[in-house]
């Protein structure tokens, strides 16, 4: 017969058996966790390192870059990965506008040095990253034979000019008056791809264009060259905007423009070298 236990007895005999229960379940895991390992990741250790972060660069560029600027941006940003470029084409003058407003962006090309003298305040130091030069567009086959400047006096001829605050007005203005020559537009358009619209879709016979932007237009227009002691040099001018919060990446495109690859980019699309 078993010994009867008494009930001191009997409460340590359970408190015993509660106790030889719980050691297995400890060494299962089932104890306190041990406290986070602190220390940096390595690589291989399986911690998954912090992905770089992304930089997105807004740059003001003039309306003749729109579409060499969209090889150059692939280009770059192949080259640089993490880095998105954004371009907002206009006229030279509304680009300006917009930098003294505050517009939020990093970079700033122009069609001519002196919009970009006038930022100075905004801007840090330009640099001169392509030329361009101005041809006649003339209408598709060219019907009114026009074939110097001075053809463009002919009343008979609808012209149509950018307006004289644009860069590629300025320069209009400069050739014809050098030239003596006398010309009545039948409108002044914000920038030099209005300009070459009108022409493309018959609404003017003829307009002053860069050459650059002439080349895209296939078979819509003639570009008819003009001489060069009669012609005008446009530079471009980029800049580091200094309200970019992102300086350090938009200095990095600036001065990418002047790189051989980026050349190549825009002497391959008639830009001529700066």
């Amino acid at each position: 017969m078993s010994p009867t236990l008494t009930p001191t007895g009997r409460r340590a005999a359970t408190a015993a058996l509660t106790a030889a229960l719980l050691v297995p379940l400890a060494a299962c895991g089932g104890g306190e966790k041990p406290a986070a390992d602190s220390s940096p990741s390595t690589p291989g250790s399986g911690t998954a390192s912090a992905e770089p972060k992304a930089t997105n660069l807004t740059v003001l560029a003039a309306s003749s870059l729109t579409d060499v600027f969209k090889t150059a941006g692939a280009a770059y940003e192949k080259a640089h990965p993490g880095t998105k470029v954004t371009f907002s084409f206009a006229g030279s003058q509304e680009l300006a506008a917009q930098v003294k407003q505050g517009a939020p962006a990093d970079a700033l090309i122009t069609a001519d040095t002196k919009t970009m003298d006038g930022l100075k305040a905004e801007t840090d130091t330009a640099t001169v990253v392509a030329k361009n030069r101005l041809v006649i567009a003339a209408g598709k086959g060219n019907p009114f034979k026009v074939d110097e400047l001075k053809d463009l006096a002919d009343s008979k001829i609808k012209v149509v000019l950018a307006a004289p605050e644009v860069p590629v007005g300025r320069y209009s203005k400069e050739i014809l008056d050098k030239q003596a020559v006398t010309v009545k537009p039948v409108s002044q358009e914000p920038n030099v791809r209005a300009v070459l619209s009108k022409v493309e879709l018959g609404e003017a016979d003829a307009g002053l264009v860069y050459k650059t932007d002439s080349a895209k237009s296939g078979d819509k227009v003639v570009a008819v060259d003009i001489p060069d002691d009669q012609n005008a040099v446009a530079s471009y001018p980029a800049a580091t905007l200094r309200q970019s919060k992102n300086a350090a990446a938009a200095t990095a495109f600036v001065a990418w423009l002047s790189s051989p690859e980026a050349q190549k980019i825009l002497q391959d699309a008639g830009f001529q070298k700066p």
